[in-house]
């Protein structure tokens, strides 16, 4: 069992990742509609893998991304976004995140990235 945390402004992306996170696994799901909002999650959750969006109104998730990786080092934090832009991905790479999931998710992918991250992360899923 892991806690994830899903950060995405569209509530549909948020329901589409949900969808392809192994129901049989009891992890425990957060979400937030925001940058500020996913950032203080984060910190009272502690969550062992986290989904963030790149393009949200308030703070992107380049931000968002570049705060916890100074404050959580090892955070597992996997990038899901529709910019799939080399520059886009590079920096997002350059910050720290653990992989780049392209918009929108696939389940065969997401779950193959959550499995490597948990696994990063040191925790037994299934």
């Amino acid at each position: 069992m892991a806690k994830i945390l899903i950060v995405d402004d569209s509530i549909v992306a948020r329901m589409s990742v949900k969808g392809c996170i192994p129901k049989d696994q009891d992890h425990v799901l957060a979400e937030a509609s925001d940058g500020a909002t996913g950032v203080a999650l984060f910190r009272t959750m502690q969550p062992d893998v986290t989904f963030l969006d790149i393009t949200m109104p308030d703070k992107s998730g380049l931000e968002v991304l570049e705060e916890l990786r100074k404050d959580f080092p090892s955070a597992v934090i996997i990038i899901l976004s529709a910019d799939i832009q080399k520059q886009t991905q590079e920096r997002a790479q350059q910050l720290g995140a653990f992989s780049i999931v392209k918009k929108p998710p696939v389940k065969e992918v997401v779950q193959a990235e959550l499995a490597k991250a948990l696994a990063v992360a040191g925790v037994n899923h299934g």
